[in-house]
């Protein structure tokens, strides 16, 4: 894949499965054996933990919305700069839904192999999260 069809592919997989909420569509874009560099708490392997916190994440944000910033490819690697915004409408991470509206940003590092996301590491300010869902000063 060129740099171009990388950076096009990690976009189309958060418009189809994160902004459009289509997990299902994980099993065609992701790699069985996917690794999270910086997993969620309690994430387990592969491309089944992936769901599971995708899950969790459209459980606790069910509006949560991703924009693309800016993205930088080389090879198969991609880091997109990225915010989301959502309402704390469902349980997240023990945290009891609160109705705050949230802007969180964030940077990942994602790897795209043989037209698979294979890799990623993902560093989100989870301290403003929590700030703004009122469980953290």
């Amino acid at each position: 894949m060129t740099t171009a069809e990388t950076k096009r592919f990690m976009t189309h997989f958060i418009d189809e499965v994160i902004n459009r909420k289509n997990i299902a569509a994980t099993d065609q874009l992701v790699a069985t054996d996917f690794l999270e560099q910086v997993p969620f708490p309690g994430q387990g392997p592969g491309r089944e933990g992936l769901k599971d916190a995708l899950q969790a994440l459209f459980t606790g944000f069910p509006d949560m919305h991703w924009t693309v910033q800016e993205q930088i490819a080389e090879g198969e690697k991609v880091v997109t700069r990225f915010s989301w915004t959502g309402t704390h409408a469902g349980a997240f991470m023990g945290i009891p839904p609160t109705q705050k509206q949230v802007e969180v940003w964030g940077v990942v590092l994602d790897v795209v192999r043989n037209g698979l996301f294979v890799e990623s590491r993902l560093l989100m300010d989870t301290v403003s999260l929590l700030q703004q869902v009122g469980v953290m000063p």
